[in-house]
Order: structure tokens, then C-alpha cells, then sequence
């Protein structure tokens, strides 16, 4: 029980003291803004009923995009992860170069994603693969390089091949770190999402964000962020709970 009340406690607890300041105008002085420009918990709830239909819309675009991309990114990881693993050669050629990748920002490039691809979900699709991949492949590669030594030994003196010691030893080896990289990936996701849809878009809830930015309905712009997170738990708990179907010897 203390893992679902004591968090529970703690976020009851900001909201009411953000609930307190915002109200009272204590926060908008405390930043220097006007009090319409800082929105109450009691304002953001409001907005997310009132403008339910809209919100809703517009997060199945975003919704789409997320998980479409992060199957993409899933896929990929996986598979970069095994051909690493199985060629030394290819790990110490790729491995190094897929770390440096990430120092490239994302909002770099997102617009040339655009430029190639046109508005359509596919730059969307990319920029959250790209997100979504490094997480998975680097758990995946380290999963598959934690194996007991002593279990190897064993397959191999059974006579087992190299793919046949991948998949029944060195794979259920890794399935936790597998999981552990696609949650991370998981929260990774929603970012690329809004971020392809501020470079180009016509819908979703980074499209929507930038609209009401720009027109300073900044309770909706916060409820636009509510629902982007309950995405991202969303996608994390269904993996976790995975996780726990799946890894029973864990």
C-alpha cells in the first residue's frame, strides 16, 4: 500500500499547495506574471472537461504516433542488439558511432525529417524511433553480454550452436533489461511525438499546444500536458505489468 499512497500523499500535497499559490496570485507574483498566465489545478481540470472533445482528438493523433513509433524503435533496438551481439566486429565498428548519435539533438533533426519526408506521420514516426531506440538497444546489448559464463560453457558442451545458446540462454537473460529500456523508452516517446508535431503538423496534441500557446490558453496548454503524461504512465504501466507477466523468474 505504501507504494500507491505515499506517492499518492506527496502529489496530493503539490497540487494543493500549487492549488493555494496559484489561486491567491501568490505565484503569478512570485514569477512576474499576470495571474491568467498561471493557471490553478481547479482552471486545468476545468479545461480538460470542457475542452474534452478536442483534447480527445487530438490525443488519438498523438496517441498513434507514440506508439506506432515506439514498436518502430522497439523493433529496431532489438534487432541492432542481436547483430551486435553476435559480431564483435560490428559491435566495436557500430557501438561507439550509436553512442555519439546522441549527442545530436532531436530538434535538430526533426526539420529534416520534414524536409524529406513532407507533414505526414512518417517524420513523427521517426523522430520517436530514433528516442525510443537507444534506450532499448544499449539495455539490450548489455542484457545480452550479463550471461552467466558457466551457462554458456554448459550449451556449449551439449553441443548447442551460437543461435541456439542466443535464444535459450542469453535471450531470458535479457528480457529484463529489455523491459527496462523500453520503460525508459516509454517516457521518451511522448517527447518525440510533440516534438515532430511543432516542426510540421496540422493535428495532435503538440499542434495544439503551440495553438493555444500562441493564443495564451494556458490552462488548456497544461492540460494538453496532463494528458501527454497519463500517455506516457499509460504505455509505462502496461509494460511494467508485461514485465511481471512475462519475467516470472525475475
Amino acid at each position: 500500500m505504501r507504494r500507491v499512497l505515499l506517492p499518492a500523499a506527496l502529489l496530493v500535497a503539490l497540487i494543493g499547495v500549487w492549488q493555494v499559490a496559484a489561486s491567491t496570485g501568490a505565484l503569478a507574483d512570485l514569477l512576474g506574471l499576470e495571474a491568467f498566465l498561471v493557471p490553478s489545478p481547479a482552471e486545468i481540470a476545468s479545461a480538460l472537461w470542457e475542452s474534452r472533445s478536442l483534447l480527445a482528438e487530438n490525443a488519438w493523433v498523438t496517441l498513434r504516433e507514440i506508439v506506432l513509433g515506439f514498436l518502430i524503435g522497439l523493433a529496431v533496438g532489438l534487432g541492432f542488439a542481436v547483430v551486435l551481439r553476435l559480431s564483435t566486429t560490428l559491435r566495436l565498428a557500430f557501438y561507439p558511432l550509436m553512442v555519439a548519435s546522441q549527442a545530436i539533438p532531436i530538434l535538430v533533426i526533426a526539420p529534416v525529417l520534414v524536409v524529406w519526408f513532407g507533414f505526414g506521420i512518417g517524420p513523427k514516426l521517426a523522430v520517436v524511433a530514433l528516442l525510443c531506440f537507444f534506450p532499448i538497444a544499449v539495455a539490450t546489448v548489455d542484457g545480452l553480454r550479463s550471461v552467466d559464463p558457466q551457462a554458456t560453457k554448459m550449451m556449449r558442451t551439449l553441443d548447442a550452436s551460437r543461435q541456439q545458446v542466443m535464444w535459450r540462454v542469453e535471450a531470458p537473460t535479457a528480457l529484463p533489461f529489455v523491459f527496462s529500456g523500453a520503460r525508459i523508452a516509454a517516457a521518451f516517446a511522448p517527447i518525440g511525438a510533440v516534438f515532430g508535431e511543432w516542426v510540421g503538423a496540422d493535428s495532435g496534441l503538440g499542434h495544439l499546444i503551440l495553438q493555444d500557446n500562441a493564443q495564451l490558453e494556458t490552462a488548456r496548454v497544461f492540460a494538453a500536458a496532463v494528458v501527454l503524461a497519463a500517455i506516457a504512465l499509460g504505455l509505462y504501466g502496461i509494460l511494467a505489468l508485461a514485465e511481471r507477466r512475462i519475467v516470472t523468474w525475475r
